[in-house]
């Protein structure tokens, strides 16, 4: 049988085994599947898959108005500007939308756009750096739940606060951020804890003082992020099984529900 890398623990197995022998993972092949996606090119790399999406969604945002291609703004003035209405379009969340609008879908289409290059390259640096750690101590499946339900959170939290528009992964980083302090809670380990728990305050006082920044949507990312890591933490020893391939499957179904959505309702304007 084709051999594969345990998503759990990176190491050896067989594509067929019912529970990974060196750190309980149940299914890691996903009942064989794997290595039949992965000859097709699918893997189940979420920090990369968000990434090339938030990319894509960002390089579709200047193609609707190529007026931002050229016009500077956000953070220092940088070209390569998204504009409200295109953002608006590709599903920007906030109070206008949710509660004007009855776009509720918003809360989750917004997590992959942004605003200026300097929003998305430090966005997706963090994702990088911030997913491929998450994924290892929880799961890859449990890293996407944590990371959508953390972005819908925090997107609910900034609407109800009255924020109009709003758009990035922030939350979602800071619910990743409070996985890994919930982790580190979890083994005991203090210097694991404080090093994020540090990384947390740091980015949070920043949104402080710098314009433009929603901490009403970093709050509530991390609000989300840390009850949703503690609930898988009860159950880390036994790794990912079927109930955690349903709910990442809800949040994948429920993403491009959320984007069809978007679009019916962008083409009837």
């Amino acid at each position: 049988m084709p051999a594969i890398l345990c998503p759990g623990c990176q190491k050896l197995i067989s594509n067929d085994v019912p529970q990974c022998p060196f750190c309980g993972q149940k299914r890691p092949g996903l009942w064989g599947m794997t290595a039949h996606l992965r000859r097709l090119g699918v893997r189940t790399d979420f920090p990369h898959i968000i990434t090339v999406f938030c990319a894509g969604l960002y390089v579709l945002a200047l193609l609707i108005d190529p007026s931002g291609i050229f016009e500077t703004g956000g953070m220092m003035g940088l070209p390569l500007t998204p504009s409200g209405a295109a953002s608006l379009k590709l599903g920007m969340t906030g109070a206008a939308p949710v509660f004007y609008y009855g776009h509720w879908w918003t809360v989750i289409t917004a997590i992959y756009l942004h605003g200026g290059l300097l929003h998305i390259f430090f966005n997706m640096m963090w994702v990088r750096q911030l997913g491929p750690l998450v994924g290892q101590l929880f799961g890859p499946f449990r890293l996407f739940i944590i990371f959508t339900v953390s972005g819908i959170t925090g997107f609910v939290a900034s609407a109800f606060m009255g924020n109009a528009y709003t758009l990035g992964a922030s939350g979602s980083i800071f619910g990743l951020l409070a996985a890994a302090i919930v982790y580190g809670r979890q083994q005991g380990s203090s210097l694991f804890t404080r090093q994020f728990l540090q990384w947390a305050v740091i980015m949070f006082i920043f949104g402080l003082f710098v314009g433009g920044i929603d901490n009403w949507a970093h709050a509530g990312g991390f609000a989300g992020g840390y009850v949703t890591a503690y609930a898988f933490s009860r159950s880390s020893g036994e790794g990912e099984g079927l109930g955690t391939y349903v709910l990442a499957a809800g949040c994948i179904l429920l993403t491009l529900l959320s984007f069809a959505l978007q679009f019916l309702a962008a083409i009837s304007i």
